[in-house]
């Protein structure tokens, strides 16, 4: 039996939350652009858990952006999926599931344009939620009144722009913007690109003032772990127990966060916030975004190099070993916490590093780390090198852990095409892996020949990759090199030392 809306009559799991019968009468009040696993398993489950409290009274419209992959599942299962949320809160083990019912349809941005502009026209919108992954907010110049453009900014611009006509740009058709993307200040960066896009567009004045005045651009901050669909073991095992088949079921930890940007005005839009403490409205962010950029995204990139080398494929795993988990405890407490670029009181954040780790300990998520490798050089400049910095303006000597993290990167890193076109690395026992980064080319030709110490200078010296000359940095660059050299000889990174 499939999950679908007239097969929940026959659903008997008493652990499972199903959704209330109204739910598929609510008008669609958000538009989202994203069909992954985040949004499904935390914005569109405060969402989902609004509804069933009738507090937000309203459902999801979502554009799938790419022509990767299909929407057949949505239409099968009638845009329901099941969350499996699985903890450890207050040293006990905690679980829930949900049968999700935020999801009203999924559209194709490139065949179904039109209901897509539908919908911008529809007096019910209140709301557009995005997560186009860390490069897709950039300008993209391109004509936004002729089918739908490519970029999500210019697709977003085609859908204000529609609105603004359909309702004569009248203020209260506004609408509250809210990307998810990590990025810092991500709504402002929106915003921005949306406006210079209009420009370019040659748009009218009036629309432009429209647009900054009667919309709001909320920059945001999510924190949850969702690693996606159980593995078929897992989810074979499920289906048996539960009685029914879902092709759109995910896992993800308890623990959730939405910090939303905003004030009063914003809050009585967002009323979903009402219905769980993790959603955070507030005029400022910058807590949040530093606790959770350095502490829970910067731990994961610093040491997932390390751990992949050492044999572990999930976070998990590594945990589990006592050596791993000493390097990655030094690393949080003695290296990054005191170098997060932000005033934070030390009781707050030496509290959410010990969450962290706890999280990192769930033996119910299957984090792996090569998924965490995705775009690797990019997390890297991002969330690393603020840190990196200034641990140097604080002490001016190399952080021994966060060298070792680099140096795993760079052996890591160590690249080569394939045939098809694929950039892979291979580990010291000859099994390979395939890198996922846009930089996998330049890493290739820089290693393509090159002796570890001429290629690790000239990757640390590039200003383009990192904003800063990394071999300016007093020892750093030596250090990385010499770590470099125990992890070819050793075959793997030296936890003890590192």
């Amino acid at each position: 039996m499939i999950l679908s809306r007239y097969n929940l009559d026959k659903i008997n799991v008493p652990a499972a939350e199903l959704p209330p019968v109204n739910v598929f009468d609510l008008p669609e009040k958000v538009l989202q652009f994203g069909t992954g696993v985040l949004l499904r398993g935390l914005t569109d489950y405060f969402i989902d858990k609004a509804n069933r409290q009738g507090i937000f009274n309203g459902r999801v419209a979502v554009i799938k952006s790419t022509d990767k992959g299909s929407a057949a599942d949505f239409d099968t299962q009638d845009g329901l999926y099941t969350i499996y949320a699985k903890g450890v809160e207050n040293g006990k083990e905690v679980s829930e599931q949900v049968i999700c019912s935020a999801i009203s349809r999924v559209l194709s941005a490139t065949g179904e344009w039109d209901k897509i502009l539908d919908i911008a026209r529809s007096e019910n919108l209140q709301i557009i939620i995005s997560n186009t992954t860390e490069v897709g907010i950039q300008l993209v110049q391109e004509d936004v009144r002729n089918g739908p453009p490519s970029s999500f900014p210019a697709k977003l611009l085609a859908i204000l722009y529609e609105r603004y006509l359909a309702f004569n740009g009248s203020e209260d058709a506004g609408l509250v913007v809210i990307p998810t993307e990590l990025i810092i200040d991500n709504g402002k960066k929106l915003e921005a690109i949306v406006t210079e896009l209009a420009r370019l567009n040659q748009l009218e004045q009036a629309f432009i003032d429209w647009l900054n005045d009667s919309n709001s651009f909320c920059s945001s901050l999510v924190d949850r772990i969702v690693p996606g669909r159980p593995d078929s073991a897992l989810s074979n095992a499920m289906e048996t127990t539960r009685g029914y088949t879902d092709n759109l079921s995910i896992m993800c930890e308890t623990y959730s966060l939405w910090a939303i940007e905003g004030n009063e005005n914003i809050a009585g839009v967002l009323t979903f916030a009402q219905a769980d403490k993790g959603v955070v409205i507030t005029p400022d962010i910058g807590l949040f975004r530093e606790l959770k950029l350095r502490l829970l995204n910067g731990t994961h990139t610093l040491s997932c190099a390390v751990a992949y080398l050492s044999g572990f494929k999930t976070v998990k795993e590594a945990l589990d070993d006592r050596d791993f988990t000493r390097f990655i405890t030094k690393l949080v407490f003695k290296e990054i916490l005191p170098s997060i670029p932000y005033k934070i009181d030390e009781t707050v954040a030496a509290d959410f590093a010990g969450k962290v780790l706890d999280r990192f300990r769930n033996p119910n998520i299957r984090h792996e780390w090569l998924s965490i490798s995705l775009q690797y050089v990019t997390k890297v400049k991002m969330r690393v090198i603020p840190l990196l910095l200034n641990y140097y303006k604080n002490n001016n000597e190399a952080p021994p852990s966060m060298v070792l993290g680099f140096a795993a990167f760079m052996r890591f890193m160590q690249v080569t095409q394939t045939d098809d076109g694929k950039y892979v690395g291979k580990l010291d026992g000859g099994d390979t892996y395939i890198v996922t980064d846009d930089q996998a080319p330049y890493f290739s030709k820089i290693w393509a020949g090159a002796d570890p110490a001429t290629a690790i200078n000239t990757i640390l010296k590039n200003k383009e990759l990192w904003d800063a000359d990394l071999t300016a940095l007093n020892g750093f660059a030596e250090a990385v090199i010499e770590q470099f050299g125990l992890i070819i000889k050793q075959g793997k990174p030296d936890l003890i030392t590192g």
